[in-house]
């Protein structure tokens, strides 16, 4: 099932959709679709990030104790 969200986007990011949506003979909606994923995955990234970066009880290692660990 899908869901219609309607967006607007400025002209000239809808034309940059329109060329690509033609180029790859794919919907716009199929584009608008990726990247959409695309940015959520990439926030979650970011946040899971942050929550490690803030996590008092996450230990944090030096570059030199990376290295030893790899045995670079």
């Amino acid at each position: 099932m899908s869901s219609t969200i309607s967006i607007r986007l400025p002209e000239e990011v809808a034309d940059l959709l329109d060329k690509v949506a033609e180029e790859t003979e794919r919907s716009r909606s199929f584009h608008v679709q990726k990247a959409v994923l695309k940015y959520l995955e990439e926030f979650a990234d970011a946040q899971i990030a942050l929550d490690r970066l803030r996590d008092k009880d996450d230990p944090v290692i030096t570059t030199a104790e990376l290295r030893a660990t790899l045995g670079l």
